[in-house]
């Protein structure tokens, strides 16, 4: 909770929040749309305004903690027209939109820092340097295959037939268990091996 203890680094990471969670949702949305699937399309969530993708709890969680989650695009695999690899690419987009925004970011400091430094002070600084935190945590956390998460969509995919019912139940209760090893901190277990491989991505 130290940006509640830095009010202006609290305001310089909202841009990053509201880029991350927009920008994730939108690419969900635009690649069931490339692979047949209209839903996302139709219910209006084909876009960047964060209205349109804004979860509370995780919104909170992405600016205090540094990850979190946005309300999901709703996305029907029946449209799909290969259901097992459709669904990996749909998954997995969100969290490659995420990524290459970091990356941007880190490439965008690496060869115009000084330049923004001097136009923009450290507060432009800061918002980028923002802007790669939350996009790598929001990627890293989605990674997690519990449900609502992407990363249970992607384990979904794997998943051999006998063993679906297993993971039927999992996303009946995947809310509740999600926010039990929030609470309990079990969850860093699995969000930090992702979020240090995914790091390790980054052109630095």
């Amino acid at each position: 909770m130290g940006l509640l203890k830095d009010p202006v680094t609290l305001l310089l990471t909202l841009p990053a929040v509201l880029w991350a969670i927009s920008f994730h949702e939108f690419c969900h949305g635009y690649a069931a749309y490339l692979v047949g699937d209209p839903t996302a399309s139709r219910a209006g969530r084909l876009s960047l305004n964060p209205l349109h993708h804004f979860d509370l709890v995780g919104t909170l969680m992405l600016l205090f903690v540094g990850f979190g989650w946005a309300k999901p695009v709703p996305i029907n695999p029946g449209y799909f027209r290969h259901p097992k690899r459709d669904l990996i690419f749909v998954s997995l987009a969100g969290v490659i939109g995420n990524v290459l925004t970091a990356i941007v970011c880190v490439l965008f400091l690496r060869f115009l820092g000084n330049a923004w430094f001097d136009l923009a002070g450290r507060a432009g600084v800061t918002v980028v340097l923002q802007m790669i935190r939350i996009n790598m945590g929001l990627a890293a956390f989605n990674l997690i295959p519990i449900p609502p998460l992407d990363g249970s969509r992607i384990l979904q995919a794997f998943l051999p037939y006998r063993y679906r019912e297993y993971y039927y139940w999992l996303e009946r209760y995947g809310i509740i268990i999600l926010c039990v090893l929030l609470v309990t901190g079990v969850i860093d277990i699995l969000y930090y091996p992702i979020a240090r491989l995914l790091w390790s991505l980054l052109p630095f």
